[in-house]
């Protein structure tokens, strides 16, 4: 009998091994050896070693690049998930016209982020954008939003946190499995609401919330498409990001470089991962042991 829960266990894991092995593993590997080699993807490879690295890591504008996209991350677990929280608490209170909230909400996730990036690129012309238009009404003067250095970067960032709707949806699904019978207990005890949701609400779905920071953290690590759009990297390679270096690399034929830089995007998107998925459980354990 064991022999044979053994086969079946083999018979259902074979196909999915060989199709991660296809098309993760191998892809994988071919990413890491041809990022030391010099190719243009039309010649032969010529080994180069560290080389392509070494190149990258000395580059002023790649070690800025690396600074934009762990902030990408930052912004998106430590803004854009605390705002989908704060929502998603609200509307699982189910005031009047919940529903129709959530919608809203949710409705520009299903949205090309091509028109949203380009919808936000009008908003924030210096010109005729709607930003400037409304601060002149009330008075205060326009400014060049993506031309300005110091402007360029939170602008494309808050254009993306905004959009909770994802991972608001998640949270608010999550707080569907909190039995009812735990706020009638804590009403009786004379809980406020914000009482209730910190003790109760939090805790319970704490794990939904780590999932939904390192899902946030991870796309802010590949982010591409609203900078390429909004300010391809500028003003003077401000706003850059290892995708858009990834992608020029790619565009000059120089694809040993942009393996390398595809290379270094993994690594650093893991590190930031596994830090904040383990600083995360040490304070489950730590409260675990209170407890």
């Amino acid at each position: 009998m064991k022999n044979k829960n053994i086969k079946m266990i083999l018979l259902f894991l074979v196909p999915v091994a060989f199709l991660y092995t296809c098309f993760f593993i191998y892809p994988l590997g071919f990413v890491l050896s041809t990022s030391m080699m010099k190719w243009n993807g039309i010649s032969a490879m010529k080994f180069v070693g560290i080389d392509n690295y070494k190149k990258l890591l000395t580059n002023e504008t790649f070690q800025l690049s690396v600074k934009n996209n762990i902030i990408w991350a930052l912004s998106g677990g430590f803004i854009q998930i605390p705002l989908a929280s704060m929502v998603a608490l609200i509307l699982a209170r189910k005031p009047k016209g919940w529903r129709m909230l959530r919608t809203i909400y949710f409705l520009p996730n299903i949205i090309s982020a091509v028109a949203i990036a380009m919808m936000w690129k009008a908003i924030y012309n210096p010109m005729y954008g709607f930003l400037n238009a409304f601060l002149n009404i009330i008075g205060v003067e326009g400014h060049n939003w993506l031309g300005e250095i110091g402007t360029a970067l939170p602008s494309i960032i808050a254009q993306q946190v905004l959009y909770i709707g994802y991972f608001m949806i998640i949270i608010l699904a999550a707080t569907t499995t909190i039995p009812k019978s735990f706020y009638e207990a804590a009403d009786i005890d004379g809980c406020s609401i914000l009482q209730q949701e910190w003790y109760i609400t939090l805790p319970m779905i704490r794990g939904i919330l780590v999932t939904t920071m390192t899902l946030a953290m991870a796309y802010g690590m590949r982010h591409f498409e609203a900078t390429f759009l909004m300010t391809n990297g500028g003003p003077a390679h401000s706003t850059s990001v290892m995708g858009l270096i990834l992608y020029h690399k790619m565009d000059a034929f120089r694809l040993g470089e942009a393996n390398a830089t595809g290379t270094i995007l993994i690594f650093l998107g893991t590190v930031v991962i596994v830090l904040i998925r383990t600083l995360l459980s040490r304070r489950d354990a730590g409260a675990d042991s209170v407890q």
